[in-house]
């Protein structure tokens, strides 16, 4: 077997008529890819949030390209030039400040319009925020939500509130450093302060930092130290406190263990967690099997 078959490439990209979605750095700029940088040199256009931002990036990787700006005051009158571009058979990469295009910014628009209109997208992939903060958490990743910024207005903020109270799975949210002890105060009033959560800044940087515990550990740390960076908050899923199974319990169990906790703390702490007597979770391991 050719060893080159094991890979496809589109080996004559970019290609024309075609808008190419370039994930780009969100902190390290050693993260993007040979892929991206040899579209972003050779495309007709590179369509981005802020000029003045993506033009430090190209200036990094010596590339010279002309830059039109797109995001949510201009969208609107943007995507019209940008498919007149796509049928005169120019080529034209999105990308955003940082990250993956269409996470929390109005590409979503531009891609919907271009499929519409019968032209090809293709994906450059890399670095995104929200999966690198959540393979991280150690919180469950094979079934996960993507929530973006809570808004600010009392009804719509309520309601994805009450959506992260109520998921069974892992919840993901952005949040700034001035909101995110109001976050956490709301978080609190919603989920329990008891619910799992993890609090990652400046992911990929050179100050990346992970804050770990429950949400009132993190209401207290963050009471005493001002939070500093753009925070990506991952949160453990509602669990089901009257029907959760032995053997959901005994590995949780083993992992607070395997973490340093003794077992009798470790049975203590589900305990109250779960309310079930502790003589009962203690029991799923054998003291002599540990």
């Amino acid at each position: 077997m050719n060893n080159n078959s094991l890979f496809s490439h589109r080996s004559q990209e970019p290609e024309k008529s075609v808008l190419y979605i370039v994930s780009t750095p969100i902190g390290n700029l050693n993260d993007i890819s040979l892929r991206a940088i040899k579209i972003l040199k050779d495309v007709s256009i590179i369509a981005c949030e802020d000029t003045r931002v993506t033009g430090k990036l190209l200036k990094h990787l010596q590339i010279s390209n002309k830059l039109v700006s797109y995001h949510k005051n201009n969208f609107g009158q943007r995507i019209p030039f940008l498919i007149r571009e796509l049928e005169s058979k120019k080529s034209i990469a999105l990308v955003s400040d940082a990250g993956t295009p269409l996470i929390s910014d109005p590409g979503e628009s531009l891609v919907k319009t271009v499929v519409d209109n019968n032209f090809d997208v293709i994906s450059i992939p890399g670095a995104s925020a929200s999966l690198a903060a959540l393979v991280s958490s150690g919180f469950t990743t094979s079934k996960f939500s993507f929530y973006g910024f809570i808004p600010k207005a009392k009804k719509g903020r309520e309601a994805l509130l009450t959506s992260i109270s109520e998921n069974k799975y892992t919840s993901i949210i952005y949040e700034s450093p001035k909101k995110l002890k109001k976050l956490l105060d709301d978080l609190k009033i919603f989920c329990d302060g008891t619910r799992r959560i993890k609090a990652i800044k400046e992911i990929t940087k050179r100050f990346e930092k992970h804050y770990g515990g429950n949400i009132n550990d993190l209401i207290e740390y963050f009471s005493k130290n001002e939070p500093k960076g753009e925070f990506t908050l991952i949160i453990e899923g509602k669990k089901n406190k009257n029907n959760i199974k032995d053997l959901d319990l005994r590995l949780e169990l083993l992992g607070l263990i395997e973490a340093g906790l003794s077992h009798s703390s470790a049975s203590a702490y589900l305990s109250k967690r779960y309310s079930i007597p502790r003589k009962t979770i203690y029991s799923l391991i054998l003291k002599d099997n540990l």
